[in-house]
């Protein structure tokens, strides 16, 4: 003989929701049985539809308005490189963070983020063109070469969607923050400035022509005073100007 009853109860993460209790032989259980014939993969499906159709982790980020701020920035993956399993392996478990605090009721900002700096992007650009090193470059045309990395950088970003989806990763790829951004690249100066320079540490001259076995060379923090061009003050980002290094901005 098999008795069924049900109760619902508020999820902060599902809203309402009902549990279905089944007796059936002396057992009970709150989950309904699971269809053999499913494969994990369609399972995994019905769930994600569920979440979009009920606009699931849009409700969640909308939990504990008036709650204390928790800010959480994905460090950026390359996203003209293909996600793989460390990427599954490293985004559950800082998954784990971010809804921890939603449970404690922080309000939990979840940003994303492109990294969309760096040699891999270059040297990937530079295999395109069948150029190689400073001169190619210079001959392509250097603006010319900054928009190919521009375009190349979000090669693989809907992989990056679907992987994230998939593995139930919330973060917000809406509003990413990119890092060739004027924005991003100001504030990292104003960082830099403000907790490094300025407690006396000197900076690091970097040229990408020159590889990165030869990149890193100490300067004076004196030479410091002498480049810099940004008029900010302590505590405040830069407004527009930074130091005369090859970015792409």
């Amino acid at each position: 003989m098999k008795c069924i009853r049900w109760y619902s109860e508020t999820s902060p993460y599902f809203g309402r929701v009902f549990f279905i209790y089944i007796r059936e032989e002396g057992v009970v259980s709150m989950y309904k049985k699971v269809d053999a014939g499913k494969s994990f993969v369609s399972m995994e499906d019905e769930v994600r539809d569920l979440w979009q159709e009920k606009e699931i982790v849009e409700k969640n980020y909308k939990l504990n308005q008036d709650g204390e701020v928790f800010t959480f920035f994905d460090g950026p993956p390359t996203a003209n490189g293909k996600p793989h399993v460390g990427h599954v392996l490293t985004r559950v478990i800082k998954d784990l963070i971010p809804r921890y605090k939603v449970m404690k009721g922080y309000k939990v900002l979840r940003k994303a983020g492109w990294d969309t700096h760096g040699l891999p992007v270059e040297l990937e650009i530079e295999k395109k063109l069948g150029i190689d090193g400073k001169e190619g470059i210079e001959e392509y045309g250097v603006e010319n070469f900054i928009n190919e990395c521009k375009e190349s950088v979000f090669k693989y970003t809907s992989m990056w969607k679907e992987m994230s989806e998939k593995i139930g990763f919330w973060v917000d790829m809406e509003d990413p923050y990119i890092t060739y951004k004027n924005d991003y690249i100001e504030s990292e100066w104003w960082a830099l400035t403000v907790h490094v320079v300025e407690q006396g540490f000197p900076p690091m001259k970097w040229l990408r022509a020159t590889r990165m076995s030869k990149t890193a060379q100490p300067s004076p923090s004196s030479r410091w005073q002498e480049q810099r061009t940004s008029t900010s003050s302590p505590g405040q980002p830069p407004h527009g100007h930074c130091l005369p290094m090859r970015l792409w901005q």
